[in-house]
């Protein structure tokens, strides 16, 4: 009697090979048919209202170890009121950088920051020439915010301060003189925080991202890392407030570029893009606590790291992962959208100068929690309003499995968009992951199942020589 096993076999084969063909089969016709202007293409979403002026978007781009991918570009964006190209600016010097931080100055300038092999340039820009007024190389890597104090003062939020040989943080906030090229007043961290702070110091122990000043007083500062907000006191060097605390992730998780307003009883409130939720999000100091008086963009922001409250009362939304910027109304309406790719940071409308000049949501009587509607839903950003990483959270949602699919949705969320190539989607790189996985699964088994054989034929041999 002839074995079945061998046609078995060779039908798994055949199924596993049909299965990885079909996941593999989107990611080949988008390579097929990939136009690479479509990617490239700075584009119009929504436009219902005309914006209040130009405004200007700094694309981070894509650079690993010093190669910068070009077609994903770091640059800075222009755009008229209706979303139109004005102008384009990518850096000269230096092959490697990155835009972070975007200013308008009172001039008309912008003040631009841009990390390149481990210093970091800031630089006043002419928009009309595109000319550089001044400029000055900091030793400091990857500083993603540098606001300038007056005509001779810097404060600079410098993260990734490692000392090798003690084995401490030395992250901190300075104020840089350019006069003389030194700090003359400096804020440690480590000094106001426990050692044991998210898991301990490391190389990038606080990721502070963002500072600017309140009043004459006071900075503003998020240390990405630590999950909170706090408003410093430039004499007495104390917290005087705080909103948030390491990893407690209803407050916020992983924030950026918080902006402080007071509303006209002069309640302090904190505007904060909330990028590990993926939403933006307000909070209120009333009663000694903080309230969150608005909460917009859970299941369709993806990263957002900007969030400017305008005069108008609508919020200018950085939507980095999703490839773009929106204005929407205090109620998650969009009325003005543009896809700026690759990795937006920071965008301003220039005419209201740098951060937030507009009323709190109490003062709209806006308070809630709000999706966001109106999308063009182009190709450079999502358009979908269940992302790969989503799906992937969602699925182990109520399972045993639910702390690791969280995990694994903010991974892949976060890191996937920068690792994919421009011409596959989420969805294609997920499809081909999981074609990756079938075959690095069907192999393995195929080398246990040869190796078993192996393993038998040779006892079966050495049995019969009676060895």
């Amino acid at each position: 009697m002839l074995s079945s096993r061998p046609p078995r076999r060779l039908l798994i084969r055949g199924v596993v090979l049909l299965v990885v063909v079909a996941l593999l089969t989107p990611s080949v016709v988008s390579a097929l048919t990939y136009e690479p202007s479509d990617s490239e293409a700075l584009q119009r979403g929504t436009v219902t209202d005309a914006a209040e002026g130009q405004t200007v978007v700094s694309t981070q781009g894509y650079t690993f170890r010093g190669n910068t991918n070009p077609k994903k570009p770091a640059r800075l964006v222009a755009l008229d009121e209706r979303g139109g190209l004005n102008w384009t600016y990518q850096s000269r010097q230096g092959a490697d950088a990155w835009f972070f931080d975007v200013d308008p100055l009172p001039n008309g300038n912008l003040l631009v920051v841009s990390p390149r092999s481990g210093n970091t340039l800031v630089y006043e820009l002419d928009p009309e020439t595109n000319e550089r007024e001044w400029e000055q190389l900091l030793p400091y890597e990857d500083t993603h915010d540098v606001d300038k104090l007056n005509d001779t003062a810097l404060v600079v939020s410098h993260m990734r301060a490692w000392n090798e040989s003690q084995q401490v943080s030395n992250d901190e906030i300075v104020v840089y003189n350019l006069t003389t090229e030194s700090v003359t007043w400096r804020w440690r961290y480590r000094n106001h925080f426990p050692n044991s702070t998210d898991g301990g110091m490391n190389d990038d122990w606080t990721h502070s991202n963002d500072v600017d000043p309140v009043g004459d007083d006071q900075f503003l500062v998020s240390p990405r890392n630590f999950d909170q907000v706090l408003l410093i006191n430039r004499t007495t060097k104390d917290i005087d407030r705080r909103l948030g605390e390491d990893d407690n992730y209803s407050v916020m998780r992983e924030q950026h570029n918080p902006d402080y307003l007071e509303g006209e009883d002069g309640t302090p409130t904190i505007l904060v893009a909330d990028s590990g939720n993926n939403r933006v999000v307000e909070y209120a100091y009333t009663n000694g606590t903080w309230t969150r008086t608005w909460s917009v963009g859970s299941d369709s922001l993806n990263w957002p790291r900007d969030a400017d409250r305008l005069p108008n009362g609508n919020t200018l939304i950085t939507d980095t992962l999703n490839h773009r910027v929106i204005e929407v109304t205090p109620t998650g309406e969009i009325v003005w959208e543009y896809y700026a790719t690759w990795g937006p940071y920071d965008a301003e409308r220039v005419a209201h100068g740098d951060g937030s000049n507009g009323p709190t949501i109490r003062e709209q009587n806006a308070t809630g929690t709000y999706e966001i509607t109106g999308s063009a839903g182009l190709v450079a950003g999502s358009g979908q309003q269940t992302s790969v990483g989503t799906f992937i959270t969602a699925t182990a949602a109520g399972t045993p499995l639910s702390g690791v699919g969280e995990e694994l949705g903010t991974l892949w969320g976060h890191y996937a968009p920068w690792l994919r190539p421009v011409w596959m989607s989420g969805w294609d790189l997920f499809y081909a992951a999981l074609a990756g996985l079938l075959l690095v699964g069907w192999l393995l088994t195929e080398v246990g199942v040869y190796g078993y054989r192996w393993a038998s034929a040779r006892s079966t041999a050495g049995r019969a020589t009676g060895r």
